[in-house]
């Protein structure tokens, strides 16, 4: 699966599922691609950033769009994706996630959104604005560097090196079983 493919919301499933496919039993089509793919969906994303509020889209000092959003002119956010290697599937796993940056780093970043140089510019700091509800513990405000990638995909997510598991999971990779968990917690509720 592409990295394209991080925009549905977490607990949304595919647009179907059913039995008889290869592998773990199912197959789904994908709600962002229209394509079916076999065993558990490998990517979950989030529409917006956690302080996002519907009423917020009338505001003329608030936008949200797929890849970038700005709330009361005083926050600003960035759609990115956090991978972890799948370790027996030879693919990665993809959460589509928010990240808080800076009023000059946002800018900075929405200034060379178009730009084939901006894969040249340094990682941005920032902090994680999206909730992934499969951890114990919160996955709110941990700290990331975001890595703006060629024009056309989302920049990547790297968390600091903490005990955080999704952070353990992001340096150490995780089994095909963890990517069905993470399917029957979602899409199952």
């Amino acid at each position: 699966m592409s990295t394209e493919h991080a925009a549905a919301p977490p607990a949304t499933p595919p647009a179907e599922q059913s039995a008889g496919g290869p592998g773990d039993g199912h197959h789904y089509t994908c709600s962002c691609c229209d394509g079916r793919h076999d065993g558990p969906p490998l990517s979950y994303g989030s529409p917006a950033p956690v302080g996002w509020k519907p009423r917020y889209a009338r505001r003329r000092d608030s936008e949200l769009t797929a890849d970038q959003c700005v709330i009361k002119g005083r926050e600003f956010y960035v759609h990115g994706l956090i991978e972890i290697p799948v370790l027996d599937g030879g693919e990665s796993f993809s959460w589509g996630v928010w990240v808080s940056l800076s009023e000059p780093n946002f800018a900075r970043m929405h200034d060379l959104w178009e730009d084939p140089a901006r894969e040249q510019e340094p990682p941005y700091f920032g902090w994680l604005v999206t909730e992934l509800p499969v951890y114990p513990e919160s996955t709110l405000l941990l700290k990331t560097h975001v890595r703006t990638q060629a024009v056309g995909r989302r920049p990547l997510i790297e968390l600091e090196p903490t005990g955080h598991p999704l952070a353990v999971e992001q340096r150490e990779g995780i089994t095909g079983a963890r990517v069905r968990e993470f399917a029957e917690l979602l899409l199952r509720g």
